[in-house]
């Protein structure tokens, strides 16, 4: 409840537990840390944010999903490399695209296989817009009409006169 603390902690102790984990894996095969991942001491399941970087295919941190301050940053050549490592994913729930050029940002996310993509945010919800994902992320939407449907019934009834020709 600490006003200045702009990065709350874990959901539980297991789930740091896992991502440190995941952390210590990801660095024992290669990864390098820039900056963070340590445990916070404090009551509760705190830890740094971390930035990992020189991450291989061969690396589970390549694959995996990390459920805490964790970014990883990878380096490409071009767009079309850019497009192919965020597709190169068993995920799929959301991805950002970061430009000054609009149109481009437009593009781009049109090639990224993702139930949502945002251009300029990291994420960005709304009541009346579908989220949802693709791939291990997911199938079908939440929220707004799209997303009712999801969690409707439907029922057709025909009526049809009772001397009517089969």
């Amino acid at each position: 409840m600490d006003k200045a603390t702009t990065l709350g902690p874990l959901s539980t102790e297991a789930a740091l537990v896992q991502l440190l984990g995941q952390i210590k894996r990801a660095v024992s095969k290669g990864a390098k840390v820039v900056m963070g991942g340590r445990r916070i001491d404090r009551p509760g399941s705190f830890m740094e944010t971390i930035i990992l970087t020189n991450i291989k295919p061969s690396n589970p941190a390549y694959r995996e999903e990390f459920f805490g301050p964790v970014a990883l940053f990878f380096r490409v050549k071009n767009e079309d490399e850019a497009v192919a490592l965020a597709n190169d994913s068993d995920f799929g729930l959301g991805g950002s695209v970061f430009t000054n050029d609009i149109a481009r940002g437009k593009r781009v996310a049109s090639r990224i296989d993702t139930g949502m993509v945002f251009v300029n945010h990291p994420t960005w919800t709304a009541c009346d817009l579908p989220f949802g994902g693709i791939k291990n992320s997911g199938y079908g939407r939440e929220l707004s009409s799209l997303g009712i449907q999801e969690f409707v019934n439907k029922n057709l009834v025909r009526v049809s006169s009772i001397d009517a020709p089969a």
